[in-house]
């Protein structure tokens, strides 16, 4: 009542009106935005006042509420902070108080995007600090945080700020950016740079179940989906690699579960899996993931080498193994039984190792395998047998 009663003495008999930009406050140089400010009676002319600069502009809006102040061919100079107000078109001494300023950016695209870095990839507990950085070669600049297109926080700095989130909360989610700009030209900022998810974890969250369609080792070529299950049927759900930083996310509408379909799996698809779920009104909250699941892949069988001149040798003489493989660049190993004789790091897809002299305790079962050196696992072929005569 009191509020209202200030008005009416100082002779503004109109609340004051709403402003905003569109598509986005931020815009690239050249680009175009309008302004638009809104009164609540029809029949008002409207001011659009810049910070600074004494000559508003008018627009006279005889039917409607709003008001639109188009800004084409945007120049550094249009960056800046507005605010508007209105009055009577019948009645100029009855006029309203300014609007809340609304900033206009202007992207400069001599100034190179930053860097941003400092959220790690896996989800984020609850009450935890994150320590995220902006790095830019520029020297004295004002760096500026921000989420989701909306400025979040500034700091100036010479080439690298520090934004802490100190006990993180829910709220806290969501995608995160970071720009800068001049000391002296707080409103033409640069390009922002590439942007970071926060994803906030809440112990809240019931972990989700996770299962296979298929039990056992899979054989490649397999159809086999993975199947998350949780309660709530309100969430999205996402599905976790050891060793990916990217989550599938299943798209389908939400429910209480999902399936994560990998059609004619590989050895690549083999690994530990894991899945968690986002309510979908916080896409950036997180249920604790499942328990881990290993999808193990049967690793196709090397052909059986074969012996030369045959698998009979006189004590003495001498045979060779052939060897082939599945690919080439690996190392192939004669093996006997399972213990290792010889081998040979090679680019052909073959290769012969000889035996000469053969000797009694050298007859037995032979087994070629191969790999490539940066891989923990090695494929086997069947065994064949040189018996030793004499």
């Amino acid at each position: 009542m009191a509020s209202a009663l200030t008005v009416l003495l100082l002779g503004q008999e109109f609340l004051k009106p709403t402003i905003w930009v569109s598509p986005s406050r931020v815009v690239a140089l050249g680009g175009s935005v309008t302004i638009r400010c809104e009164g609540q009676d029809p029949g008002m002319e409207f001011f659009l006042r810049k910070a600074g600069h004494p000559n508003p502009q008018v627009q006279t809006v005889p039917n409607g509420t709003v008001a639109e102040f188009p800004i084409a061919n945007v120049s550094r100079e249009d960056g800046g902070s507005y605010t508007c107000d209105y009055r009577s078109i019948t009645e100029p001494s009855n006029s309203s108080y300014p609007s809340d300023p609304v900033k206009v950016i202007v992207g400069e695209p001599s100034y190179p995007k930053p860097t941003i870095y400092g959220i790690p990839s896996e989800r984020i507990s609850l009450g935890v600090t994150v320590n995220i950085w902006c790095k830019r070669q520029h020297q004295a600049v004002r760096f500026v945080l921000n989420k989701e297109g909306r400025h979040f926080t500034s700091m100036d700095a010479n080439s690298e700020a520090l934004f802490p989130i100190i006990n993180v909360r829910r709220e806290d989610g969501g995608i995160y950016s970071c720009s800068y700009h001049s000391r002296l030209e707080p409103f033409n900022v640069s390009y922002p740079s590439d942007p970071m998810e926060l994803v906030v974890t809440d112990p809240s969250l019931r972990r989700p179940n996770i299962s296979l369609s298929l039990t056992g080792v899979m054989a490649p070529g397999a159809d086999v989906t993975i199947r998350c299950q949780e309660l709530r049927r309100d969430v999205r759900f996402f599905l976790h690699k050891v060793g990916d930083r990217n989550p599938q996310q299943h798209m389908d509408p939400a429910g209480a579960g999902a399936e994560f379909r990998i059609p004619s799996v590989g050895r690549q698809h083999g690994g530990s899996y894991s899945c968690s779920y986002r309510p979908r009104l916080e896409p950036f909250v997180s249920s604790q993931p499942s328990d881990p699941m290993e999808l193990v892949v049967a690793e196709p069988t090397l052909p059986e080498p074969s012996i030369s001149p045959s698998g009979n040798v006189s004590l003495g003489g001498s045979v060779s193994v052939r060897c082939q493989g599945l690919r080439p660049g690996v190392r192939f190993v004669l093996n006997k039984g399972r213990r290792h004789v010889a081998h040979v790091d090679t680019e052909r897809l073959e290769f012969v190792f000889p035996i000469n002299n053969v000797q009694r305790e050298q007859g037995g079962n032979y087994s070629c395998s191969h790999h490539h050196r940066s891989e923990p696992f090695t494929e086997w072929s069947d065994p064949v047998e040189l018996v030793v005569r004499g």
